[in-house]
């Protein structure tokens, strides 16, 4: 399985797009650090079709390392998490379109 990197998704724009090859990566390093800034400041990011990306605040937790057993405390913090649309859970599954038909 191949990785699908910034420059795929740069050539993919070129390509598909008409831009240059710069104005491309260009354009793609500002949707990415656009994106970036909002999770930065704790905002989500909804992109129609594909899903939603959300910073959660995780509180303080007792853990245990798994070798020794000795529980060590895991300090609050911030995680990021991505919720996929139905939509894009839809075409994953190779189901028509992401509409829910049982009703």
């Amino acid at each position: 399985m191949n990785t699908l990197t910034r420059a795929h998704l740069a050539e993919a724009i070129y390509a598909q797009v008409g831009l240059s090859r710069n104005e491309s990566s260009a354009l793609l390093e500002t949707v990415l650090e656009q994106i970036g800034k909002a999770l930065e400041q704790g905002e989500p990011v909804k992109i129609a079709a594909f899903g939603t990306f959300l910073v959660r605040q995780k509180g303080q937790r007792v853990g245990r390392n798994p070798k020794t057993g000795v529980e060590v405390p895991i300090l609050p913090r911030k995680v990021l998490s991505f919720r996929p649309s139905q939509v894009l859970r839809a075409r994953i599954n190779g189901e028509a379109d992401g509409e829910d038909d049982a009703a």
